[in-house]
């Protein structure tokens, strides 16, 4: 016989719909690459990529408000491992951490019983990656343990707290968007709770506060209209008072976001405009306004690798804006900052119940966009880069977008035709600065972008349901079984699910009304009836369709009948699918043949009518059969004779299969079938149907005990009966015993037998609720009570296989449920999917460090393989079938990697890893280390001395062009110093009052552009107080000469000034004689380090500057500081890779600095640092690869030697205790020694 496998192990799980208008904010993008989506009190886990619900947690009560993936910034390690852990807020105040893949609670915590107001996890330190901070309302900010569920501090709040939002380039300050305004708190730590109330600020137009003296500009955008006239003249910041009734408050605001891509930026969202706020000078830089006939905003997302906004509409159109470069000749981008329109998507049809709600992005590639819609669907959006030019429209004042010149720091060849979708920053180039010279075009190519919906996730339409699952699983059908559930929906149409994957098979629109009842006549057609809403007399317009699956073909089964008749109340086929009995309201039942499409009897008028029917499971077939097979036999044998006997044996083998497989079908037998009813007395009738012949048999009296019969069910020797008063009768048929039970639960409305021979479990369901039953023991198994233990009704149920049922409820969702009927989350790596999903999440922490390491390198074997068994990998068959898979669902993606890359060290392939890991440090780190070693290796082939490599002229841009603003102080001094004046030189455009002015002048003095200081230290009028302090710093900053005397004095003034607390004076005035070395010292003494920082990277030469910055690295690697990971990257950004990798070795990041040290001696800017490498082949041999630890082991020189002897010694055996102490035994190793000799040896040379 042929083996087969069929999969019909099904997990629980929910199928969702609808969301609820408290689902609006429940959704996050992760860096771990997923998607979780709050649907009414559970939580879906969508993998965008394949576009399938991979998970839904279970165990709110109330509706999930909030969702916030924890942050992935941090050194992935065995002790330390990759973990998809969510933290989610609900209704009624509750948070809980979950392990998403296990889909069971870290921890549950509860402090008010309002709705969690925003979540988010503290991201910064490199000490603990648990705390978790929220908003509980109507004033506290919360810190929790997100591990333990303790509480660290609580902080209350003069107002209302709706959101708040982290500075990304300093953990410190946070801004809290207040029902009033905002409030800016800029001594958040960890440890304790802020000690400030924070500085509170309103927004308004300048005109409307007291304090301004110098009139508003005209307004740069188009106006708008109406309340919002106010807003369109340039707007500031205020803190000394409350705005007045004219002004505009924050009331309708609907968003505040810090900007990533660039230090002391923020947004704020109204629904027709978008300000961008210039922090340090308190007012806006930027408006993106929308016309009158315009679509209002609902959601902004700033990105952080370029200058670019998302902004999700009310249509639910997506659009990219992208900052204009201010090197553009028109005046208005050089007035402020403009965000050119680059990209939109398609709108969705909005109407009363499909409305758009939130938007999410992709932290990791920022190319990806997800819509999340109200009545379930997830659309998902990907950014795609074409080169070519538009036709340009001659209006149109568009500059040119332009491909990168350079990725991972590596020049982009000319030839290079196809742009890097891998991230946005790898798609378009950074924004010019002005003073900057356009880019050569001939290595560079004019970038399109477009949105292409690349998925579409759909869920149930609005309840109510009818469910019915389709007949089970036989030796007979296990060939060509699918657990199917077909769903009757409330517009009519039918959609099919397969259970196994819980995606939908087909949707199929067979009515024009509400589906009342499904009945399955096969494993692929089913019987569906609907009714209309009834007319005046009660009539209603019935339809009854036959519909088959395979080809969607579908019927009406009564003909002509149907229109203007009582309404059907329920549809049963009776158990060999031969007859369907269909009972109406006000009406006699009707007996129809299946098979033929016949009615075989109408009841007369006087017949009872009916409250509950059920079909008995005992019939005559197999005596029939008996009778055919021997007839068939017979035949058969006279057929074979004179064959020989062995042939004889199976030809009547097949031909009895074939006979059998053929009877239940065939035309020629019609099998005895009985039903039973109940009348409105209780009374019930037992009904014999053979062909078209109906006879009626006994009649059995009602009991007393029980009201009106609601339901029936029959199995084997046992009937139940439900009636509307909560009783369940049970009938031994066998020993003719009956069993009253009250259940007190109320009306049964349903009640159904578990399938699979000897199977007596029941389904019941109530009004308030579910029970399973045992009806051998008569005793109640599970119970489900809403309220209780649920908080949604149940609509319908049904079993899906012999120990699981389905229940579909008002929350729109269907659940598939174990018989104890407690929460469907699940194991996700137990579950089926129809398409392989890539996270290495799923792993065990020793595999998905295997898997790492085998895609960042694989330099032992020559060629690229995605094939981890041609491998010397020692491990158990499960993991590596489990990394398989994974590989498996990479190589699509990945059929374009070329061989030679991955058999050198390459940064580029080192991102694309990182990326697909999620990995948020490890990118972050090599993104700079990648641009640096290529700078410092480009000076050292050109002989510059390095200090000035980073120095050069930034008009003359590298091949490998810059590092990207949003690294800040990291970045190349020219082009920081390009960009700090830029910005002065647009707060100067925008400055409205003596505040501005002087704020701008003192920007000026210390970036050393003394004459424009002047000019507006100038402009102080005479009725100011400070005018005459002004007038004698502006002739102070003209007279300074750098004689001996006066600088003297000049520095002791500025010592004087910063002991007696006046920090900031004495700063400029030592910027004011070139000491501006001293005042960074003085700066970082005070506290001042981000301060310092900046200071250096826009006065200082290159020698003092990096002093000044090692400074600050040595700060940030103190213990109370604890910020080694920030500290490594300043020193990256000075060319201290030598120190950078001893801090790494020192760190425990074996395989971090492994491959850093080996990019580092790739690039020629480092010796070798032996331990490192040793210690990563020691991590190698720990998790089994072999090969690999060898490799890294000869590389390591004298102190490799040891671990070489280790590795081998022995002749072809298991090297038994080879590891060290503190390590874990080292898997054994197979195969040949001198075979792996030869490899390592040539390997070597």
């Amino acid at each position: 016989m042929i083996p087969y496998t069929v999969n019909i192990k099904l997990a629980a799980r929910t199928l969702t719909g609808t969301l609820n208008l408290q689902n609006k904010p429940a959704v996050d993008w992760g860096w771990q690459g997923l998607i979780a989506q709050g649907c009414h009190s559970s939580i879906l886990i969508i993998d965008p990529k394949t576009t399938q619900t991979i998970q839904v947690l279970e165990r709110h009560k109330a509706t999930v408000v909030k969702v916030k993936w924890s942050r992935e910034n941090y050194h992935h390690s065995l002790s330390s491992p990759y973990s998809l852990r969510l933290a989610s807020g609900d209704a009624s105040g509750k948070i809980i951490v979950w392990d998403v893949v296990s889909g069971t609670a870290h921890c549950e915590i509860q402090e008010h019983s309002k709705p969690i107001q925003d979540l988010e996890w503290l991201w910064n330190q490199d000490a603990s990656r648990d705390l978790l901070l929220a908003v509980h309302p109507p004033n506290y900010i919360v810190l929790w343990n997100g591990d333990t569920g303790t509480k660290l501090w609580k902080k209350s709040y003069a107002e209302n707290i709706l959101s708040f939002s982290f500075d990304p380039f300093d953990p410190s300050n946070m801004a809290l968007l207040t029902s009033e305004g905002i409030v800016f708190i800029n001594d958040f730590t960890p440890a304790k709770p802020p000690g400030s109330t924070g500085k509170k600020v309103y927004i308004a137009s300048p005109h409307a506060s007291p304090a301004h003296n110098k009139p508003a500009p005209a307004p740069t955008a188009p106006a708008p209209t109406g309340a919002k006239k106010a807003l369109n003249k340039v707007k500031v910041l205020i803190t000394n008072e409350k705005p007045t009734a004219e002004a505009v408050t924050l009331n309708d605001c609907l968003q505040l976001s810090y900007l990533p891509s660039k230090r002391n930026h923020m947004l704020l969202l109204y629904p027709r405009e978008i300000l961008i706020l210039d922090l340090e000078l308190s007012q806006t830089v930027g408006v993106v306004a929308i016309e009158r006939s315009g679509v209002p905003f609902t959601q902004v997302i700033p990105c952080a690798q370029r200058d670019a906004l998302y902004c999700l509409h009310e249509n639910g159109c997506i659009t990219l804006r992208v900052c204009r470069s201010t090197t553009a000749p028109d005046e208005q981008s050089s007035q402020e900052l403009v965000y050119d329109l680059r990209s939109q998507c398609d709108a969705i049809r909005v109407t009363k119940t499909v409305r758009p709600y939130r938007m999410v992005i992709c932290p990791v590639s920022e190319n990806s966009a997800g819509l999340t819609v109200s009545d379930g669907r997830v659309m998902l959006w990907e950014l795609k880069a074409h080169t070519g030019r538009l036709p340009t429209n001659p209006g149109s004042s568009l500059s040119p977008l332009y491909s990168p010149v350079s990725f991972c720091g590596a020049p982009l060849a000319n030839n290079q035709k196809r742009i890097q979708e891998l991230s946005l920053n790898t798609m378009i180039s950074q924004t010019l600065i002005a003073g900057e010279a356009p880019p050569p075009s001939s290595s560079q190519q004019e970038v399109q972008l477009k949105f292409l919906l690349t998925g579409l996730l759909s869920g149930l339409p609005l309840p109510p349901f009818a469910i019915r699952m389709c007949p089970p699983l036989t030796t007979k059908n296990i060939n060509h079984y699918q657990p199917l559930l077909a769903v009757g929906t409330s517009n009519g149409s039918v959609l099919v699910y397969n259970l196994t994957s819980g995606l939908l098979h087909k949707e199929l629109s067979v009515h024009s009304c509400e589906v009342r009842g499904i009945e399955w006549v096969s494993l692929t057609s089913f019987l569906s009836f609907a009714t209309s809403t009834p007319n005046n007399m009660g009539m209603v317009r019935n339809e009854l369709q036959h519909v088959d699956l395979p080809t969607g073909r579908c019927f009406a089964f009564r003909g002509e009948r149907g229109t203007d008749e009582p309404a059907i109340e329920m549809i049963k086929v009776s158990h060999l699918k031969q007859y369907l009995v269909v009972v109406f309201r006000d009406k006699p039942l009707e007996l129809w043949d299946i098979r033929t499409g016949t009615l075989l009897r109408e009841m007369a008028k006087n017949f009872p009518t009916v409250t509950a029917l059920e079909w008995s499971p005992s019939h005559n077939l197999k005596s029939l059969k008996k009778k055919q097979m021997a007839a068939r036999e017979a035949m058969a044998r006279q057929t074979v004779s004179d064959a020989e006997p062995s042939t004889v044996e199976s030809s009547v083998i097949s031909m009895m299969q074939d006979a059998e497989s053929k009877s239940e079908t065939s035309q020629a037998i019609s099998a005895r079938e009985h039903f039973v009813f109940t009348d409105t007395d209780g009374q019930v009738y037992h009904i014999t149907v053979e062909g078209n012949a109906v006879k009626d048999g006994a009649r059995i009296p009602p009991d007393g005990s029980m009201g009106s019969i609601a339901c029936i069910a029959w199995k084997g020797d046992t009937l139940v009966l439900g009636d509307v008063d909560g009783n369940l009768n049970f009938w031994d048929l066998k020993a003719r015993l009956s069993r009253g039970i009250p259940t007190h639960r109320g009306w049964v409305k349903k009640i159904r037998f578990a399938p699979g021979k000897g199977n007596q479990k029941l389904l019941v369901m109530y009004t308030d609720g579910v029970e399973v039953w045992d009806t051998k023991e008569v005793q109640m198994v599970s119970s489900m009570r809403i309220g209780r233990n649920v908080n949604y009704r149940v609509l319908d149920i049904d079993w899906c296989t012999s120990d699981k049922v389905v229940l579909a409820s008002d929350d729109g969702c269907i659940r598939v449920l174990e018989m104890a009927m407690k929460s469907a989350s699940y194991r996700m790596d137990e579950q089926d999917l129809t398409d392989p999903v890539w996270c290495p999440y799923l792993l065990l922490p020793r595999a998905s460090f295997t898997l790492k390491a085998f895609l960042l390198l694989q330099p032992w074997s020559g060629t690229f393989t995605m094939d981890i068994s041609q491998v010397d990998y020692n491990e158990k068959d499960e993991i590596k079938g489990l990394i398989q898979e994974q590989l498996n669902s990479l190589a699509a993606c990945w059929s374009e990697a070329r061989g030679g890359w991955f058999c050198v060290f390459d940064p580029r392939r080192s991102t694309s890893v990182l990326r697909l890991f999620g990995d948020e440090s490890d990118l972050q780190f090599w993104s700079v280390a990648s641009h640096y070693l290529q700078s410092f290796a480009q000076a050292r082939l050109l002989s510059v001395p390095t200090a000035e490599a980073l120095q050069h002229d930034v008009g003359q841009p590298g091949c490998h062009g810059y590092l990207d603003i949003c690294h800040d102080t990291l970045c190349e001094s020219g082009y920081f110093q390009k960009f700090q004046l830029d910005r002065v030189h647009l707060q100067e455009v925008k400055r409205s009052s003596y505040e501005h002015t002087k704020k701008c002048a003192d920007q000026l003095l210390l970036l050393g552009q003394t004459d424009r200081a002047v000019q507006l230290l100038l402009e102080t009028s005479a009725d100011n107080s400070s005018y005459y302090c002004d007038s004698l710093k502006a002739c102070l900053v003209t007279t300074i000469t750098s004689s001996g005397p006066s600088q003297s004095t000049i520095k002791l003034v500025a010592t004087n000034m910063i002991a007696n607390g006046k920090l900031a004076e004495g700063v400029q005035l030592l910027c004011l004689i070139d000491k501006a070395a001293d005042a960074c010292r003085y700066l970082q003494t005070y506290g001042e380090w981000n301060r310092a920082a900046w200071l250096a990277k826009v006065r200082l030469n290159p020698a003092e500057s990096s002093d000044v910055l090692k400074r600050w690295a040595e700060h940030l690697c103190s213990p109370q500081v604890n910020q080694k990971s920030k500290a490594m990257l300043v020193l990256l950004s000075l060319g201290c890779f030598h120190k950078v990798g001893e801090m790494l070795h020192s760190m425990r990041y074996f395989d971090r600095a492994a491959l850093f040290i080996e990019a580092c001696l790739k690039c020629g800017v480092m010796e070798l640092i032996g331990a490192a490498f040793v210690d990563y082949a020691r991590l190698l041999r720990s998790l089994g690869l072999r090969e690999g630890a060898a490799l890294w082991a000869s590389r390591a020189g004298g102190p490799g030697e040891q671990l070489m002897e280790e590795l081998f010694q022995g002749e072809g055996g298991t090297p038994e205790g080879l590891t060290p102490a503190n390590q874990e035994t080292g898997p054994g190793v197979s195969g040949e020694e001198g075979d792996e000799d030869r490899k390592f040896a040539i390997v070597e040379e």
